[in-house]
């Protein structure tokens, strides 16, 4: 971890993982308050979750652009008292019996916009906070504390929702993203922000000089390359998973919620093996090992029939294994984006990145509803996670492979 004495550090984590803590409650709580109350379709819960998907798609490129010239602190600050209004909002709107899905594709969508704006700007913000030395070791406490948020998030939305009401469960991610707020804006450190030009130069070609600078680098292009099929077949797998489950295994929301919360022990212990196994067996063979283990254990799932006295703990080690891999792979992919990126390129080939991979989120999600409605859920289950290996094939084959012990 960073120095103690880095306090400001210490509070852009702590509301990190509040605001980390929030997103993962919403995220299960609002697409299992549709399933579960309003009993939409497969086609329906696609589009739910691509509209909260959808502004990374639209937006990522100019928050980028926009957020190199800014004060990150004051983006998070604006990001999480946003999010704070809108759920807040939207607690109100199911006490009074108001939230249905038109509310809810309206709450999706404004919480998706903020959260690309906090998400590039806390990881432009940890350049700016700690030394060129220590940001892997910032890195895997800020993905830590992501991981950690994994663990609550999942099973406090899904426990939310059955045992108490709707208010209630949507209430609690405002609760968070306010705790974020208090935290984040204590943060005092004047952050060094690249000058701003007598005329600074027009967004679209701030963008199109992110675009050409992860373009022209290999390691940074290769990232975009294995992210894009990654990120659509995943979101295909979460939307049928989330029906999978309570429909064809008939798990209760609380179960549902507790069996996605295994990703985050498993993430705490990628965390912590992040910061050791590159030193010993090389960037390169870690994102390869990890990136197939983690998305290959998507296909015991499909495997499995009814709530038997061996789901649950196969959907326990599956989504274990997963946080594991999925949280090496991430610290590895942000430890060499920060490492060849210059600091005044930071949020742009942040939001490029977010931009290529997390942008095929919403069509993935759409395609998974799709696949649902066509081939059932768990014969798109086996579609969608075949789909997922591409990512480490496509890593396998690239100049990610070839990196050693040493990003410098």
């Amino acid at each position: 971890m960073p120095s103690t004495s880095n306090h400001d550090f210490r509070r852009l984590w702590l509301g990190q993982t509040a605001s980390q803590l929030g997103e993962q409650t919403s995220l299960v709580v609002l697409p299992l308050l549709a399933v579960l109350t309003l009993d939409i379709g497969s086609g329906e819960l696609g589009a739910l979750r691509a509209a909260g998907e959808a502004p990374i798609l639209l937006l990522s490129l100019f928050v980028g652009a926009w957020v190199d010239g800014w004060r990150t602190r004051t983006v998070m600050v604006l990001a999480d008292l946003g999010r704070t209004l809108v759920l807040g909002f939207a607690a109100a709107a199911a006490l009074l019996g108001r939230l249905g899905l038109p509310a809810l594709f309206v709450v999706v969508a404004a919480s998706g916009v903020l959260s690309v704006y906090f998400d590039v700007a806390y990881q432009a913000s940890a350049v700016r906070l700690v030394t060129h030395d220590q940001l892997v070791r910032a890195n895997s406490v800020l993905e830590g504390s992501r991981s950690a948020a994994q663990i609550g998030g999942p099973a406090l939305g899904g426990a939310l929702v059955t045992l108490l009401s709707a208010p209630v469960a949507v209430a609690s991610g405002a609760l968070f993203f306010a705790l974020s707020f208090l935290s984040v804006r204590r943060i005092r450190r004047t952050e060094s922000v690249p000058a701003r030009p007598e005329h600074p130069p027009r967004v679209w070609r701030r963008i199109h000089e992110g675009l050409r600078f992860v373009v022209g680098d290999s390691a940074l292009r290769s990232v975009c390359l294995a992210a894009a099929p990654f990120q659509l077949f995943f979101a295909a797998t979460t939307t049928v998973y989330l029906l999978f489950l309570p429909r064809e295994l008939h798990l209760s929301g609380t179960a549902v919620g507790l069996a996605l919360a295994a990703t985050g022990p498993g993430a705490l212990v990628g965390a912590l093996l992040a910061a050791r196994l590159p030193g010993r067996f090389g960037y390169g063979t870690v994102l390869v090992v990890a990136s197939a283990l983690g998305d290959g254990v998507f296909l015991w799932v499909p495997a499995l029939h009814g709530s038997s006295a061996t789901t649950m703990p196969v959907l326990l080690a599956v989504n274990f294994v997963f946080g594991i891999a999925g949280q090496l792979v991430n610290v590895m992919v942000m430890a060499v984006r920060q490492a060849v990126t210059p600091h005044g390129m930071q949020g742009r080939a942040a939001a490029t990145i977010t931009f290529v991979g997390m942008g095929l989120a919403p069509p993935g999600s759409l395609l998974g509803g799709f696949l649902a409605q066509e081939l059932g859920l768990r014969t798109s289950l086996v579609v969608t996670a075949v789909g997922m290996l591409l990512s480490p094939a496509v890593i396998a084959l690239s100049p990610l492979a070839r990196l050693g012990r040493d990003l410098g």
